[in-house]
């Protein structure tokens, strides 16, 4: 941080401040206290009479590299507000939500991603401003080396597996760097 939010202050340390454990920016003037908190990432899985609905990204991180409709939330939103709106965004599509699937924790980059389950009303969806294309996908025919991100691959995995059973848990995973395999290579890590 270079500069006090509250004040203008130009002269912010990094410290740790008093009854607090962990560093933080603290303006030498007004004394604010800038907390950093992990991003909310929310989304769906739609799905249409067995098929994913997924978007081949028009933006980086990871261009052309194929993605549930996610996106951050907004102030103002709710969790599910915020899912559905990425999913028009993206994929033109409204969904009928069945709740909550996956919660995933990224303490390295300090984001939470949450994706509900859900339908896709009519089967109609399109491409919005932030997706080349879109696509229902049928479980053999999905794009999986082309998957933009761990979340994603991951929530379309235990939909398969739940599939079979018709039994679809709130799942929590935390997907964890995996230094020895440099910023590619990831663990993910089943909770609860």
């Amino acid at each position: 941080m270079k500069f006090c939010s509250h004040c203008g202050e130009g002269n912010l340390p990094y410290i740790i401040p008093e009854g607090d454990t962990r560093l933080r920016y603290v303006c030498n003037v007004c004394k604010t206290v800038h907390y950093q908190n992990p991003k909310i990432i929310c989304g769906t899985l739609p799905i249409y009479e067995g098929k994913i609905l997924m978007c081949r990204r028009a933006i980086q991180p990871r261009l052309g590299l194929w993605t549930l409709p996610a996106g951050f939330m907004e102030n103002g939103e709710t969790t599910p507000e915020a899912a559905q709106r990425e999913t028009w965004e993206e994929a033109c599509a409204r969904i009928d939500m069945e709740g909550l699937y996956c919660i995933y924790n990224l303490p390295h980059i300090s984001q939470v991603y949450l994706f509900f389950k859900g339908t896709v009303k009519n089967g109609e969806y399109g491409v919005g401003v932030e997706s080349l294309e879109t696509k229902l996908f049928a479980i053999e025919d999905l794009p999986w080396n082309e998957m933009a991100f761990m979340t994603v691959k991951r929530t379309i995995q235990l939909f398969i597996e739940d599939s079979k059973t018709s039994f679809f848990p709130i799942r929590m995973l935390d997907i964890l760097e995996d230094h020895a395999k440099g910023s590619i290579g990831k663990t993910v890590v089943e909770k609860g």
